[in-house]
C-alpha cells in the first residue's frame, strides 16, 4: 500500500457512503413520493440505469482526459445530483428525484473503476491485494452511510432530505481526496499489441464468465439489499434497526477486502469464486427460514461477504481477459453489464417485495446463483486443457 492507494481507498469509502445512503433511503423516499407503491424502488433503478447509460461516455472521458480528471468531473456531478435530489424530496417531486438519481449514475460509473485503477497503482505482483484493499475502503461507507441517513432523517419536514444535502458535502471531501492521487500516465508502447475489437474480447470464455459473475453477483446483492428496508418496514422494524442491518451488510461486503486478495493468492481465484456462491446460497436459506431481526442481520451479512468473494475474484480474473491497450473499452463493457443487471434487479426488487413478498424474492435469487455456479464449472472445463499442456 503506497500513498496513492491509501487515498484511493479513502475515495472508495466516500463513494460507498454515497452509494449505501442512496440504497438505504431511495426506496423509502420513493415509496413516500411514488404514485404507485410498486414504483417505490424506481429511484434505485434510475441510479443504476444512469450508471449504465454513462459507461460509454465515462470510457471516452477516461481515455481522453485520464483517470484523475474523469474522477474529478464525476464528483462535481455527484455534488449537483445530491442537491437536486434534496430539492426533489423537499418539493415532493417523484420524477425529479428519479432524474437526480439518473444524473448521479455518472459518478457511480466512474467510481466503479476505482478497483481497476487500484491495480494500476500497485506493483505487478500485488494487483489482487491492491484491488482487495481498495474495495475494503467501503467499510467507511458501511458505517457512515446508514448512520448518516439515520442522523439526518428528520432535519427537514420531509424525511431524508437532509441526507441528500449531507452527500453533497461528502462529494466535496472526495474531490479533495482524489486531487491528491497521482495516477500513472498512459504512454504509447511501440511493442504493445494493438487492441482487438470489443466483440472479439467479449467472445472469450474468460471474459464471458468474469462479466457474468460480476453482473449477477451485483444483481443478486442489489435485489435483496434494495428490498430489505421495505421488507423490514413491513415487519414493523424501526429505521434504526434497518440501518443496523444495512451497516453490517456493507461491512460484510468490504471488511473481507483486508484478506480476500491474500486468500486468492493462497487457494486460487476459482476456489474463492465457489466460496462466494456457497455464501450467497446460505444467505437465501437463512432469509427463507424466518423474518426476525437476527434472520435479516445474518442473511444480509453473509450476502455481503459472498458478494465480496465473487466481485473481487471476478475483477482479478478479468485482468487476464484484455490487453493494456484494450483497458477502457473492456472495463466499460464489464461495468455496463454490471449496471444492467443491477438496474433490472432494482426494479424487480420493488415489484416483488410489494406484490409477492420477501419469500418469493429470495427464491427468485436462486436462479442467477445457479447460473453463476454453472458458468464457473464451464470455465473450469475450458481452462483445464491449457493447464495440462507441458511447459
Amino acid at each position: 500500500m503506497n500513498k496513492n492507494l491509501w487515498f484511493l481507498t479513502l475515495a472508495q469509502g466516500l463513494y460507498l457512503t454515497n452509494n449505501v445512503t442512496f440504497i438505504a433511503i431511495n426506496g423509502l423516499v420513493g415509496f413516500a413520493l411514488a404514485p404507485e407503491p410498486w414504483l417505490a424502488t424506481l429511484p434505485v433503478m434510475a441510479y443504476v440505469v444512469g450508471s449504465a447509460m454513462a459507461t460509454t461516455l465515462v470510457a471516452r472521458v477516461q481515455q481522453r482526459l485520464g483517470r484523475k480528471r474523469s474522477f474529478q468531473i464525476a464528483l462535481l456531478v455527484a455534488l449537483f445530483s445530491s442537491l437536486l435530489c434534496a430539492f426533489a424530496t423537499l418539493e415532493k417531486q417523484f420524477w425529479l428525484l428519479n432524474l437526480g438519481t439518473i444524473i448521479a449514475g455518472f459518478y457511480n460509473a466512474n467510481a466503479q473503476l476505482y478497483r481497476f485503477a487500484a491495480a494500476e497503482l500497485a506493483d505487478k505482483t500485488a494487483k489482487e491485494k491492491a484491488i482487495s484493499w481498495v474495495l475494503a475502503g467501503g467499510i467507511l461507507g458501511a458505517v457512515l452511510g446508514p448512520n448518516m441517513a439515520s442522523w439526518t432523517r428528520d432535519w427537514f419536514m420531509q424525511p431524508f432530505a437532509g441526507a441528500y444535502i449531507t452527500l453533497a458535502g461528502v462529494a466535496v471531501i472526495a474531490f479533495a481526496v482524489i486531487s491528491q492521487i497521482r495516477f500513472p500516465e498512459k504512454r504509447g508502447d511501440p511493442n504493445q499489441e494493438p487492441g482487438r475489437p470489443l466483440s472479439e474480447i467479449m467472445r472469450q470464455p474468460l471474459f464471458i464468465v468474469c462479466t457474468l459473475t460480476a453482473a449477477l453477483a451485483y444483481g443478486v446483492m442489489n435485489l435483496l439489499m434494495a428490498a430489505t428496508p421495505l421488507a423490514m418496514e413491513a415487519c414493523q422494524f424501526s429505521f434504526d434497526k434497518t440501518a443496523w442491518v444495512l451497516e453490517w451488510h456493507v461491512i460484510g461486503m468490504f471488511a473481507p477486502g483486508f484478506f480476500t486478495g491474500a486468500l486468492i493468492k493462497r487457494i486460487g481465484v476459482m476456489w474463492v469464486l465457489r466460496m462466494g456462491v456457497v455464501l450467497n446460497i446460505a444467505c437465501v436459506m437463512i432469509a427463507l427460514s424466518g423474518i426476525t431481526f437476527f434472520h435479516f442481520l445474518t442473511a444480509l451479512f453473509l450476502l455481503g461477504v459472498g458478494w465480496n468473494f465473487l466481485f473481487t475474484s471476478s475483477t482479478t480474473l478479468a485482468l487476464e481477459a484484455y490487453r493494456p491497450s484494450e483497458r477502457d473499452k473492456a472495463q466499460g463493457a464489464i461495468n455496463f453489464f454490471v449496471f444492467l443487471a443491477t438496474a433490472l434487479s432494482a426494479l424487480s426488487s420493488g415489484v416483488l417485495i410489494t406484490t409477492q413478498g420477501w419469500t418469493l424474492l429470495n427464491l427468485g435469487s436462486i436462479v442467477p446463483l445457479t447460473i453463476i455456479g454453472l458458468a464457473l464449472i464451464w470455465l473450469g472445463v475450458q481452462r483445464k486443457p491449457v493447464r495440462a499442456q507441458p511447459l
